[in-house]
């Protein structure tokens, strides 16, 4: 803050960092009040609630809806519902039970951790019982059973592919840790791709044409040539399809390990009748989103789904600022200790060495590991080791505080230690103790120097809380890949969420910038003619008398 004394610069700093503080805290409130989060994990579970985890997002076996309409189910911690075939088998077995559904939308890959760490009461996903999933959990009998088809573009050679070996050379994947993606190296030939996620970013590739088709069961076929004229299925059954045992073609409901209730669900499931199930799915091939194609993409998407667009931004808000905002303060705090002088005395510097030991642990640790590994260790972890059920918003802060902590604590140390050398020990000759030095001299400097990377952090938890979603946090993108898997529209979808990034990161910029720039004060400093000037006569501007 060039211009300015001590005092002042602890003044303006003061200033500007409790209008900042307000205006955050301001904002967690508004967010809090407009979005909703689920309710405390402490709360006593509702016996009479089945809680049944799935994607919500692979129609016509489950998808997210924004209303109640065609017997949709609520979806915990959220606004908006769950429908599809799944979801009505989940009510047929939950009415016998004596309960009602609420669906827990989860991520295909936290769907097991979610179910050990009794995160939910069942996995009723189109989930197939593999021998390596039945060494975690255990499997009712299957409540449908399907064909393995292969999803390719309409006007692509291998629409009409009649044999497998005709797909040699073609570019095949399927989703992660099923059953289909083992089954692409049956092809002689293929080339076949890493696998993906979701049905979601399979269905991008394949329009984007960046691989030539996906294995997947029957119902998604059925689904795809519904919501997307430019896509079919090829079906190969016999001696010229997959060779598959029986339950590879069987979808069934996930317990945990010696439920109570798997018999009775059992039995439930033995009293739908196949011609039930039947019209079940033909039901859910029909009631699937559809798309509005007429008008502009961009006032259709928000007109459909500006709602959950609204309450994704919220979400990546919360986590952003709550997580900048405490980060800090871990930061600021570990970097007033990291500094502390080696003490005189024996014990005291034994003990400040072994904080500081425990504190590059903690730094080390969460900057070293990814912030998507620490969440699934946290939210589920805790829960099986020492079951602590913490609601998933709350774990979300929790996790990107510490992380953003971690970073925040080595960029305040490196703002403190570089401040000159002789300001501490001018402050040392004063007598001033060592957090007398950070309060009154080191930290308004050092502080106004981290702004940048300040800012830098809270643009990048802005983008990764993306990651969030493997503990099933609806923050913006989880948001968006729920709503292209719903309306097809994948790029027009991403390209909106991308430039609701983008609009998010550049404001955020502009205003910590307006905070540097108020912090450095004025450029001018001209004492002379701006406070002290003495007005003169001009030369010749009296008459000579």
């Amino acid at each position: 803050m060039v211009g300015l004394n001590l005092e002042e610069r602890k003044m303006h700093l003061r200033k500007y960092l409790l209008m900042l503080s307000i205006s955050i805290l301001a904002g967690i409130l508004l967010i809090f009040s407009v979005f909703p989060t689920e309710k405390a994990a402490a709360a006593k579970k509702d016996d009479k609630v089945f809680l049944v985890g799935m994607e919500a997002n692979y129609p016509p076996f489950n998808w997210t809806q924004q209303n109640k309409k065609h017997g949709a189910v609520p979806i915990q911690g959220s606004n908006l519902y769950a429908n599809g075939y799944d979801v009505q088998i989940a009510k047929k077995i939950a009415k016998k039970l004596g309960k009602r559904v609420v669906v827990v939308k989860t991520e295909w890959d936290g769907l097991l951790p979610a179910l050990t760490s009794k995160k939910i009461d069942a996995i009723i996903a189109g989930m197939t019982p593999t021998p390596e999933r039945e060494k975690t959990i255990d499997f009712t009998k299957p409540y449908y059973n399907s064909k393995q088809i292969i999803v390719v573009n309409k006007n692509s050679k291998y629409a009409k592919a009649k044999t497998l070996s005709d797909f040699k050379g073609a570019k095949l994947t399927a989703q992660l840790s099923t059953v289909q993606y083992s089954l692409i190296k049956q092809i002689k030939g293929v080339i076949k791709e890493p696998a993906m996620k979701d049905f979601a970013s399979m269905r991008v590739a394949l329009e984007s044409k960046t691989i030539d088709g996906y294995v997947a069961e029957l119902p998604e076929g059925l689904s795809m040539a519904v919501a997307d004229p430019n896509a079919t299925y090829v079906e190969l059954s016999g001696k010229k399809g997959f060779k598959l045992n029986s339950t590879e073609s069987q979808e069934a409901i996930g317990l945990r390990k010696n439920d109570p209730n798997e018999t009775k669900i059992n039995q439930i499931l033995s009293g739908i009748s196949l011609k039930t199930r039947t019209k079940l799915m033909h039901d859910a091939v029909l009631n699937q989103p559809q798309a509005t194609t007429q008008g502009n993409w961009f006032i259709n998407i928000w007109k459909q789904y500006g709602n959950m667009l609204l309450r994704g931004i919220g979400m990546t808000l919360l986590l952003s600022i709550v997580g900048t905002v405490v980060g800090f303060i871990i930061g600021l705090l570990i970097g007033i200790v990291r500094t502390i002088p080696k003490a005189k005395k024996r014990p005291r510097r034994y003990l400040i060495n072994f904080v500081n030991w425990l504190l590059s642990v903690y730094i080390e640790i969460f900057r070293g590991t990814p912030m998507i590994v620490q969440a699934a260790v946290f939210y589920y972890g805790a829960a099986q080791a020492f079951n602590i059920n913490l609601d998933r918003t709350t774990s979300a802060l929790i996790i990107v505080s510490i992380n953003t902590g971690a970073y925040l604590a080595e960029i305040i140390r490196g703002g403190i230690i570089s401040i000159d050398q002789g300001q501490f020990e001018a402050a040392s000759a004063l007598g001033m103790t060592h957090f007398q030095q950070m309060e009154k001299i080191v930290l308004p400097q050092a502080v106004r120097n981290s702004i940048p990377a300040v800012t830098n952090e809270f643009i990048v938890n802005i983008k990764d809380t993306s990651v969030l979603s493997i503990i099933s946090v609806s923050e913006l993108f989880f948001t968006g890949s729920t709503i292209a898997g719903q309306n097809f529209q994948f790029f027009h979808t991403y390209l909106t969420i991308s430039l609701i990034y983008l609009v998010l990161t550049f404001t955020i910029t502009r205003i910590f910038r307006m905070i540097e720039k108020h912090l450095d004060g004025p450029k001018n400093y001209d004492l002379m003619t701006n406070e002290f000037q003495v007005d003169t006569p001009k030369i010749g501007s009296e008459k000579e008398e």
